[in-house]
């Protein structure tokens, strides 16, 4: 599951910044756990964000190391 901070901010930016609903969110965090991909494209891959949306949360991830 989640265990460093920047998850925690990452995921406390997609739910209050993009609007992600919780339920989206825990859909691609068990995604994640069994395919082993990055958050951001497994969001993007099942269809719970848009292009736009990647960039902004890759543009996040970039200034938030």
């Amino acid at each position: 599951m989640l265990h460093r901070n920047s998850d925690k901010k990452l995921l406390n930016f997609l739910h209050h910044e993009l609007e992600l609903s919780k339920a989206d969110i825990a859909v691609a965090l068990r995604h994640r756990e069994s395919e082993n991909g990055p958050l951001p494209m497994l969001l993007w891959q099942y269809g719970l964000v848009n292009l736009e949306q990647l960039e902004r949360i890759f543009d996040w991830l970039l200034d938030h190391p």
